[in-house]
C-alpha cells in the first residue's frame, strides 16, 4: 500500500495501559511512515489500577473531570508535526485523562488531529468532544475505533481513507 504523502511531517502519539493501543499505534506508524511517540505516565498503571469493577485509580481519574495525571519526561512533542494520529484506549466511554494532559500541554493550533481508539465495546464518539476542547485550534478529523484482533487490512483501509484529509500541500 502506498503511504500518504504528508509534507511537513506526521506523528503517531499514543497512550496504552495494556498494550492493545500500542499494537495498533505501531501498525498505524508503520503504514503511514510516521514517527511513533508514547505518552508514558509518571506513575505507571498497575493491574489493580485498571480493575474497573472496583474503586481503582482509572475509575477515580475518569470520574474527576479535572484530573490530569502527570506524564513522565520527556513527554512526546508534536511541535514539528502537521498531522497527529492520536491513539488511546476507551475508559468508561472517553479517552483516559492522561491523554487530555498531553493534549493540553501541546500547541496544536493549525495542526490536524486524527484520533483512533481501542475498545472492546465502546465507540470513539464519547471521547471526541473532550479531545476537541483539549486540542484547541486543531482540526479534528473523524476518528476510528479498533477492537482487539484488528487486522492490518482494517488499518490500511482507514489510513487510505484518511489520505486526502491528512495530506498537507
Amino acid at each position: 500500500m502506498d503511504r500518504p504523502a504528508i509534507a511537513g511531517g506526521a506523528t503517531v502519539v499514543y497512550f496504552s495501559a495494556t498494550g492493545n493501543t500500542a499494537s495498533v499505534a505501531e501498525r498505524v506508524a508503520q503504514t503511514t511512515g510516521c514517527t511513533l511517540m508514547e505518552i508514558v505516565p509518571q506513575e505507571p498503571y498497575a493491574p489493580a489500577d485498571l480493575d474497573y469493577n472496583s474503586d481503582c485509580r482509572a475509575n477515580a481519574e475518569q470520574s474527576d473531570g479535572a484530573a490530569r495525571p502527570a506524564i513522565a519526561t520527556p513527554a512526546p512533542d508534536a511541535a514539528n508535526a502537521d498531522v497527529v494520529y492520536l491513539g488511546y484506549p476507551i475508559w468508561w466511554g472517553r479517552a483516559p485523562r492522561i491523554v487530555l494532559t498531553w493534549l493540553e500541554s501541546q500547541d496544536l493550533a493549525g495542526k490536524t488531529v486524527v484520533p483512533f481508539c481501542t475498545s472492546g465495546s465502546s465507540g470513539i464518539g464519547g471521547s471526541i468532544s473532550e479531545i476537541e476542547t483539549a486540542a484547541a485550534g486543531a482540526t479534528l478529523e473523524d476518528g476510528m475505533r479498533f477492537s482487539l484482533g484488528t487486522i492490518q487490512q482494517e488499518i490500511d483501509s482507514w489510513i487510505a481513507s484518511m489520505a486526502d484529509t491528512t495530506r498537507r500541500e
